[in-house]
């Protein structure tokens, strides 16, 4: 059947719906736990845990700056999808808490500043003492350094998050697609055991068909809106020029 610029249209806008329905699939998997929002967190967590030392325990809750609570909260955001520049922030203020006499010199060297000024800063903190200019700039230092650290690993994470998210989706809109040709061909809901002339189906170009429109989807469906109008607008000047 010989194709005209609406029907590509039709087809954009059908490759567009598959791509909307995968990744409605994909949001779903957070159901199981966090599904593909888990993707990413463990960048996060690998970022963290020299910050609070080899002997961290990710089960310890005692306190809201303990290395468990800050990884449930960072966990929470990230699943629920709080903004980046929010979970960051987020994570620095945490970091910040776990700041004391204790744990500076292990803080100090991650971040590359004087251990024993942070040392003299950590305890100025909590006594809420005046800074001096050492201890200032040392404050500055650390919390340039943290901030580095921790956008590396939300960078990372996001990126993976967005590729694994991606992948799922991809795999989603090619079965459906396969799936939904293999329901065409038969001409029944009802596919039964794939054999004979069904397996047909398989062997034939629309399998490929159906699999080029799979992984066309996911890309396309953010863009089908703008794509379709384009092609509709299109198709008018065409059937305007047409009837000169």
């Amino acid at each position: 059947m010989p194709f005209d610029i609406t029907s590509i249209g039709s087809i954009v806008t059908a490759i567009g719906a598959l791509g909307t329905s995968s990744f409605g699939l994909v949001d779903a998997t957070k159901v199981f736990g966090g599904g593909v929002s888990l993707c990413g967190l463990s960048d996060i967590e690998k970022a963290l845990k020299p910050l609070f030392g080899p002997n961290a325990d990710p089960k310890d809750l005692s306190t809201p700056a303990a290395y468990g609570a800050v990884l449930e909260n960072l966990k929470a955001n990230w699943i629920n999808g709080v903004a980046l520049e929010e979970q960051k922030a987020n994570a620095k203020v945490l970091v910040k808490l776990s700041l004391n006499a204790n744990t500076a010199a292990m803080l100090a060297k991650v971040t590359g500043v004087s251990p024993d000024v942070l040392t003299e800063l950590a305890v100025a903190l909590n006594l809420g003492a005046v800074l001096t200019k050492e201890e200032t700039d040392v404050l500055n230092k650390f919390e340039t350094s943290l901030n580095l650290i921790l956008d590396r690993a939300f960078q990372r994470a996001d990126q993976r998050y967005r590729n694994s998210a991606k992948f799922l989706s991809g795999v989603f809109s090619v079965v459906l697609a396969v799936v939904g040709g293999a329901i065409f061909s038969s001409g029944s809901l009802d596919l039964g055991p794939l054999q004979g002339a069904d397996m047909a189906y398989f062997n034939s170009g629309n399998f490929w068909l159906a699999v080029v429109a799979g992984l066309l989807a996911t890309p396309l469906a953010p863009m089908v809106k703008d794509i379709t109008s384009a092609l509709q607008a299109g198709s008018a000047v065409a059937q305007k020029i047409a009837a000169k």
